[in-house]
Protein backbone atom coordinates (compact mmCIF):
# COMPACT_ATOMS: atom_id res chain seq x y z
CA UNK A 1 0.00 0.00 0.00
CA UNK A 2 1.32 3.35 -0.69
CA UNK A 3 1.54 5.86 2.38
CA UNK A 4 -1.41 8.34 1.04
CA UNK A 5 -4.68 8.08 -0.55
CA UNK A 6 -4.41 9.04 -4.15
CA UNK A 7 -6.90 9.37 -6.75
CA UNK A 8 -6.51 5.42 -7.36
CA UNK A 9 -8.20 4.72 -4.86
CA UNK A 10 -10.78 5.97 -6.13
CA UNK A 11 -10.88 4.12 -9.76
CA UNK A 12 -12.74 1.28 -8.57
CA UNK A 13 -9.92 -1.29 -10.01
CA UNK A 14 -7.37 -2.90 -8.26
CA UNK A 15 -6.41 -0.31 -5.40
CA UNK A 16 -9.83 0.05 -4.22
CA UNK A 17 -10.61 -3.61 -4.06
CA UNK A 18 -7.62 -3.72 -1.60
CA UNK A 19 -8.30 -0.43 0.17
CA UNK A 20 -11.44 -1.91 0.72
CA UNK A 21 -9.86 -5.81 1.50
CA UNK A 22 -7.55 -5.05 3.75
CA UNK A 23 -8.75 -2.07 5.67
CA UNK A 24 -12.62 -1.85 5.72
CA UNK A 25 -13.62 -5.37 5.85
CA UNK A 26 -10.97 -6.42 8.84
CA UNK A 27 -12.07 -3.41 10.49
CA UNK A 28 -15.85 -3.95 10.14
CA UNK A 29 -15.78 -8.05 9.92
CA UNK A 30 -19.39 -8.95 9.79
CA UNK A 31 -21.28 -11.45 7.05
CA UNK A 32 -23.02 -8.98 5.30
CA UNK A 33 -20.13 -6.54 4.65
CA UNK A 34 -17.57 -9.37 3.74
CA UNK A 35 -20.23 -10.64 0.68
CA UNK A 36 -19.19 -7.42 -0.83
CA UNK A 37 -21.99 -7.05 -3.15
CA UNK A 38 -23.71 -4.17 -4.60
CA UNK A 39 -25.73 -3.58 -1.41
CA UNK A 40 -26.18 -5.93 1.70
CA UNK A 41 -28.93 -8.27 2.68
CA UNK A 42 -30.39 -8.22 6.02
CA UNK A 43 -31.24 -10.63 7.87
CA UNK A 44 -34.88 -10.75 9.31
CA UNK A 45 -38.13 -11.63 8.89
CA UNK A 46 -38.85 -9.68 5.76
CA UNK A 47 -35.35 -9.19 4.24
CA UNK A 48 -34.33 -6.28 3.15
CA UNK A 49 -31.80 -5.18 1.11
CA UNK A 50 -29.39 -2.41 1.89
CA UNK A 51 -27.31 -0.22 0.00
CA UNK A 52 -25.44 3.53 -0.25
CA UNK A 53 -23.37 5.27 -2.69
CA UNK A 54 -21.68 8.96 -3.15
CA UNK A 55 -21.14 10.76 -6.05
CA UNK A 56 -18.31 13.10 -7.19
CA UNK A 57 -18.81 12.97 -10.88
CA UNK A 58 -17.41 16.42 -12.86
CA UNK A 59 -19.11 18.20 -14.32
CA UNK A 60 -22.11 17.88 -12.65
CA UNK A 61 -24.31 17.99 -15.80
CA UNK A 62 -23.26 16.14 -18.60
CA UNK A 63 -25.06 14.81 -21.79
CA UNK A 64 -27.78 12.41 -20.73
CA UNK A 65 -27.62 13.32 -16.65
CA UNK A 66 -26.46 14.83 -13.98
CA UNK A 67 -25.11 14.29 -10.24
CA UNK A 68 -29.00 14.36 -9.04
CA UNK A 69 -30.42 12.20 -11.44
CA UNK A 70 -26.91 9.71 -11.64
CA UNK A 71 -27.38 9.70 -7.43
CA UNK A 72 -30.88 8.23 -7.84
CA UNK A 73 -30.61 5.67 -10.83
CA UNK A 74 -26.92 4.65 -9.28
CA UNK A 75 -28.65 3.44 -5.25
CA UNK A 76 -31.56 2.19 -6.86
CA UNK A 77 -29.52 -0.22 -9.46
CA UNK A 78 -27.21 -1.14 -6.29
CA UNK A 79 -30.53 -2.56 -4.86
CA UNK A 80 -31.88 -4.01 -7.99
CA UNK A 81 -28.68 -6.17 -9.17
CA UNK A 82 -28.70 -7.83 -5.65
CA UNK A 83 -32.08 -8.98 -6.13
CA UNK A 84 -34.09 -6.57 -4.43
CA UNK A 85 -37.08 -3.74 -5.14
CA UNK A 86 -36.42 -0.66 -4.41
CA UNK A 87 -38.20 1.55 -2.30
CA UNK A 88 -37.06 3.95 0.09
CA UNK A 89 -34.03 6.40 -0.29
CA UNK A 90 -32.33 8.62 1.86
CA UNK A 91 -29.97 11.97 0.43
CA UNK A 92 -27.46 13.80 1.66
CA UNK A 93 -26.15 16.77 0.23
CA UNK A 94 -22.48 18.41 0.76
CA UNK A 95 -22.63 21.78 -0.84
CA UNK A 96 -19.94 24.41 -1.56
CA UNK A 97 -20.75 28.26 -0.40
CA UNK A 98 -20.89 29.89 -3.49
CA UNK A 99 -23.47 27.16 -5.29
CA UNK A 100 -25.65 28.92 -7.82
CA UNK A 101 -29.06 27.93 -6.47
CA UNK A 102 -30.56 28.05 -9.36
CA UNK A 103 -28.25 25.08 -9.93
CA UNK A 104 -29.06 23.17 -7.03
CA UNK A 105 -32.72 23.88 -8.24
CA UNK A 106 -31.83 21.94 -11.54
CA UNK A 107 -30.25 19.28 -9.84
CA UNK A 108 -32.96 18.71 -7.05
CA UNK A 109 -35.85 18.98 -9.79
CA UNK A 110 -33.96 15.59 -11.96
CA UNK A 111 -33.31 13.71 -8.73
CA UNK A 112 -37.25 14.21 -7.92
CA UNK A 113 -37.83 13.01 -11.35
CA UNK A 114 -35.76 10.09 -11.50
CA UNK A 115 -37.24 9.05 -8.03
CA UNK A 116 -40.67 9.13 -9.45
CA UNK A 117 -39.67 6.94 -12.63
CA UNK A 118 -38.25 4.70 -10.55
CA UNK A 119 -40.81 3.72 -8.39
CA UNK A 120 -39.18 5.07 -4.92
CA UNK A 121 -39.62 7.49 -2.91
CA UNK A 122 -37.02 10.01 -0.97
CA UNK A 123 -37.73 10.16 2.98
CA UNK A 124 -34.72 11.57 4.61
CA UNK A 125 -31.26 13.18 4.38
CA UNK A 126 -29.04 16.08 5.50
CA UNK A 127 -27.67 18.62 3.88
CA UNK A 128 -24.13 20.24 4.83
CA UNK A 129 -22.53 23.54 3.38
CA UNK A 130 -18.71 23.96 3.62
CA UNK A 131 -16.61 27.10 3.02
CA UNK A 132 -15.83 28.26 -0.70
CA UNK A 133 -13.11 26.26 -1.60
CA UNK A 134 -13.34 23.14 0.11
CA UNK A 135 -16.26 21.27 -1.50
CA UNK A 136 -15.73 21.35 -5.31
CA UNK A 137 -19.77 23.04 -5.38
CA UNK A 138 -21.49 19.81 -4.78
CA UNK A 139 -21.30 16.28 -3.15
CA UNK A 140 -24.25 13.98 -2.76
CA UNK A 141 -24.67 10.76 -0.77
CA UNK A 142 -27.73 8.48 -1.13
CA UNK A 143 -28.87 5.25 0.31
CA UNK A 144 -31.29 2.62 -0.31
CA UNK A 145 -33.47 0.09 0.99
CA UNK A 146 -35.70 -2.16 -0.69
CA UNK A 147 -37.20 -5.79 -0.12
CA UNK A 148 -35.63 -8.73 -1.53
CA UNK A 149 -37.10 -10.63 -4.34
CA UNK A 150 -35.05 -12.45 -5.81
CA UNK A 151 -32.54 -14.65 -3.34
CA UNK A 152 -29.14 -15.73 -4.10
CA UNK A 153 -27.54 -14.15 -6.47
CA UNK A 154 -23.90 -14.34 -6.20
CA UNK A 155 -20.49 -14.82 -8.28
CA UNK A 156 -20.06 -18.40 -6.60
CA UNK A 157 -23.30 -19.32 -8.31
CA UNK A 158 -21.31 -18.94 -11.87
CA UNK A 159 -20.82 -22.61 -13.05
CA UNK A 160 -19.07 -23.72 -16.07
CA UNK A 161 -20.68 -23.39 -19.53
CA UNK A 162 -22.95 -20.05 -18.68
CA UNK A 163 -23.56 -17.36 -20.91
CA UNK A 164 -22.07 -13.59 -19.89
CA UNK A 165 -24.78 -11.05 -20.88
CA UNK A 166 -24.89 -7.52 -21.08
CA UNK A 167 -27.67 -5.66 -21.60
CA UNK A 168 -26.43 -2.76 -24.20
CA UNK A 169 -23.84 -0.94 -25.92
CA UNK A 170 -20.55 -0.50 -23.27
CA UNK A 171 -19.02 3.01 -22.36
CA UNK A 172 -21.59 5.23 -23.06
CA UNK A 173 -21.32 7.00 -18.99
CA UNK A 174 -17.67 7.45 -19.18
CA UNK A 175 -16.90 8.37 -22.35
CA UNK A 176 -19.77 11.01 -22.18
CA UNK A 177 -18.49 12.44 -18.86
CA UNK A 178 -14.92 12.68 -20.23
CA UNK A 179 -15.99 14.47 -23.18
CA UNK A 180 -18.00 17.04 -21.82
CA UNK A 181 -15.02 17.48 -19.09
CA UNK A 182 -12.89 18.18 -21.79
CA UNK A 183 -15.21 20.85 -23.57
CA UNK A 184 -15.48 17.76 -26.33
CA UNK A 185 -19.15 17.17 -26.13
CA UNK A 186 -20.57 15.20 -29.25
CA UNK A 187 -23.90 15.27 -29.67
CA UNK A 188 -24.46 11.65 -30.64
CA UNK A 189 -22.53 10.66 -27.19
CA UNK A 190 -24.81 10.18 -24.05
CA UNK A 191 -24.45 9.18 -20.92
CA UNK A 192 -26.79 5.36 -20.75
CA UNK A 193 -27.93 7.24 -16.67
CA UNK A 194 -30.87 5.30 -15.99
CA UNK A 195 -32.44 3.54 -13.15
CA UNK A 196 -32.36 -0.81 -14.20
CA UNK A 197 -35.02 -1.88 -11.15
CA UNK A 198 -37.37 -2.83 -14.05
CA UNK A 199 -35.22 -4.29 -16.32
CA UNK A 200 -33.98 -6.08 -13.85
CA UNK A 201 -37.28 -7.54 -12.69
CA UNK A 202 -37.61 -8.57 -15.93
CA UNK A 203 -35.18 -10.71 -16.30
CA UNK A 204 -35.33 -12.82 -13.12
CA UNK A 205 -38.57 -13.03 -13.62
CA UNK A 206 -37.98 -14.83 -16.79
CA UNK A 207 -35.04 -16.93 -15.74
CA UNK A 208 -34.90 -17.19 -11.82
CA UNK A 209 -31.89 -19.13 -12.10
CA UNK A 210 -30.30 -16.15 -13.41
CA UNK A 211 -26.49 -16.49 -11.28
CA UNK A 212 -25.60 -12.74 -10.52
CA UNK A 213 -26.23 -9.28 -11.99
CA UNK A 214 -24.09 -6.41 -11.67
CA UNK A 215 -24.45 -3.04 -12.88
CA UNK A 216 -20.94 -2.07 -14.57
CA UNK A 217 -19.86 1.04 -13.07
CA UNK A 218 -16.51 2.07 -12.04
CA UNK A 219 -13.86 -0.01 -13.95
CA UNK A 220 -16.47 -0.98 -16.46
CA UNK A 221 -17.39 -4.39 -17.94
CA UNK A 222 -13.66 -5.58 -17.94
CA UNK A 223 -13.46 -4.43 -14.34
CA UNK A 224 -16.66 -6.22 -13.45
CA UNK A 225 -16.18 -9.29 -14.87
CA UNK A 226 -12.61 -10.25 -13.05
CA UNK A 227 -14.41 -9.59 -9.95
CA UNK A 228 -16.67 -12.26 -10.43
CA UNK A 229 -14.13 -14.69 -11.19
CA UNK A 230 -10.83 -14.12 -9.05
CA UNK A 231 -8.96 -16.39 -7.03
CA UNK A 232 -11.77 -19.26 -8.71
CA UNK A 233 -11.50 -21.97 -10.58
CA UNK A 234 -13.48 -20.60 -13.31
CA UNK A 235 -12.55 -18.12 -15.62
CA UNK A 236 -14.26 -15.96 -18.40
CA UNK A 237 -13.95 -15.80 -22.26
CA UNK A 238 -15.28 -12.76 -24.10
CA UNK A 239 -15.64 -12.62 -27.81
CA UNK A 240 -14.45 -8.57 -28.78
CA UNK A 241 -16.69 -8.61 -32.16
CA UNK A 242 -20.03 -9.88 -29.60
CA UNK A 243 -19.73 -6.54 -27.08
CA UNK A 244 -22.27 -3.95 -28.25
CA UNK A 245 -19.94 -0.54 -28.33
CA UNK A 246 -21.46 2.57 -30.25
CA UNK A 247 -19.32 3.95 -33.16
CA UNK A 248 -19.24 7.06 -31.90
CA UNK A 249 -17.82 6.12 -28.39
CA UNK A 250 -15.33 3.92 -30.02
CA UNK A 251 -14.76 6.83 -31.52
CA UNK A 252 -14.22 8.65 -28.86
CA UNK A 253 -12.42 6.19 -26.76
CA UNK A 254 -9.42 5.96 -29.40
CA UNK A 255 -9.56 10.17 -29.08
CA UNK A 256 -9.22 10.22 -25.53
CA UNK A 257 -6.72 7.08 -24.82
CA UNK A 258 -9.72 4.58 -23.21
CA UNK A 259 -10.96 1.52 -23.99
CA UNK A 260 -15.05 0.99 -23.95
CA UNK A 261 -14.31 -2.31 -21.67
CA UNK A 262 -13.38 0.16 -18.86
CA UNK A 263 -15.49 2.39 -19.30
CA UNK A 264 -18.08 3.32 -16.45
CA UNK A 265 -21.72 2.68 -17.75
CA UNK A 266 -24.69 3.65 -15.63
CA UNK A 267 -27.64 2.37 -17.13
CA UNK A 268 -26.65 -1.28 -18.32
CA UNK A 269 -26.31 -4.26 -16.09
CA UNK A 270 -24.18 -7.33 -16.45
CA UNK A 271 -26.46 -10.91 -16.48
CA UNK A 272 -24.48 -14.82 -15.88
CA UNK A 273 -27.29 -16.87 -16.49
CA UNK A 274 -27.19 -21.39 -17.69
CA UNK A 275 -26.26 -21.71 -20.93
CA UNK A 276 -29.90 -23.43 -21.91
CA UNK A 277 -31.82 -20.07 -20.63
CA UNK A 278 -29.53 -17.58 -22.72
CA UNK A 279 -31.63 -16.89 -25.55
CA UNK A 280 -34.51 -16.94 -23.27
CA UNK A 281 -32.47 -14.12 -21.09
CA UNK A 282 -31.73 -12.10 -24.17
CA UNK A 283 -35.77 -12.01 -24.83
CA UNK A 284 -36.89 -11.00 -21.73
CA UNK A 285 -34.01 -8.00 -21.75
CA UNK A 286 -34.90 -6.84 -25.04
CA UNK A 287 -38.22 -6.19 -24.36
CA UNK A 288 -37.85 -3.40 -22.65
CA UNK A 289 -36.27 -0.34 -23.91
CA UNK A 290 -33.25 -0.36 -21.69
CA UNK A 291 -32.09 -3.75 -23.12
CA UNK A 292 -33.09 -3.13 -26.46
CA UNK A 293 -29.23 -3.97 -27.02
CA UNK A 294 -28.89 -6.73 -25.12
CA UNK A 295 -25.91 -9.25 -26.37
CA UNK A 296 -24.28 -12.28 -25.23
CA UNK A 297 -20.67 -11.37 -25.01
CA UNK A 298 -18.81 -14.55 -23.43
CA UNK A 299 -19.16 -17.85 -21.81
CA UNK A 300 -17.17 -19.07 -18.17
CA UNK A 301 -14.83 -21.47 -18.32
CA UNK A 302 -12.70 -23.67 -16.79
CA UNK A 303 -9.57 -23.11 -19.56
CA UNK A 304 -8.20 -20.19 -17.47
CA UNK A 305 -8.86 -19.93 -13.90
CA UNK A 306 -9.13 -16.97 -12.23
CA UNK A 307 -8.50 -14.97 -15.74
CA UNK A 308 -10.65 -12.68 -18.21
CA UNK A 309 -9.61 -14.02 -21.76
CA UNK A 310 -10.26 -11.29 -24.62
CA UNK A 311 -10.89 -13.09 -27.88
CA UNK A 312 -9.92 -10.72 -30.62
CA UNK A 313 -11.49 -10.64 -34.28
CA UNK A 314 -7.98 -12.48 -35.76
CA UNK A 315 -8.31 -15.21 -33.29
CA UNK A 316 -5.95 -14.08 -31.11
CA UNK A 317 -6.30 -13.52 -26.85
CA UNK A 318 -5.47 -11.36 -24.35
CA UNK A 319 -5.91 -11.01 -20.55
CA UNK A 320 -8.19 -8.46 -19.62
CA UNK A 321 -7.24 -7.02 -15.66
CA UNK A 322 -8.97 -4.87 -13.20
CA UNK A 323 -8.42 -1.48 -14.05
CA UNK A 324 -4.94 -0.40 -12.66
CA UNK A 325 -4.83 3.57 -11.90
CA UNK A 326 -7.10 6.50 -12.13
CA UNK A 327 -8.00 6.63 -15.85
CA UNK A 328 -11.36 7.93 -15.29
CA UNK A 329 -11.27 9.60 -11.92
CA UNK A 330 -15.15 11.45 -10.71
CA UNK A 331 -17.01 9.52 -13.13
CA UNK A 332 -19.86 8.78 -10.97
Amino acid sequence: MDDIITLDYGSGGKKTSRLIEQYIVPAMDNPALAELGDGAILPGGEKLVFSTDSFVVSPRFFPGGDIGKLSVCGTVNDIAMCGGEPKYLSCSFIIEEGLPLGELEKIIASMAAAAKKAGVQIVTGDTKVVEKGRGDGLYINTAGIGILKYPGLSPRAIREGDAVLVSGTVGDHGAAVMLARHDLARGEIVSDCAALNTLAAALLSAVPETRVLRDPTRGGVATTLNEFIEGTSLGIELDEKAVPVRPAVQAACELLGLDPLYCANEGKLLAVVPEERAEEALRALRSLPEGESAARIGSVTAAFPGKLVLRTPLGGRRVLQKLTGAQLPRIC
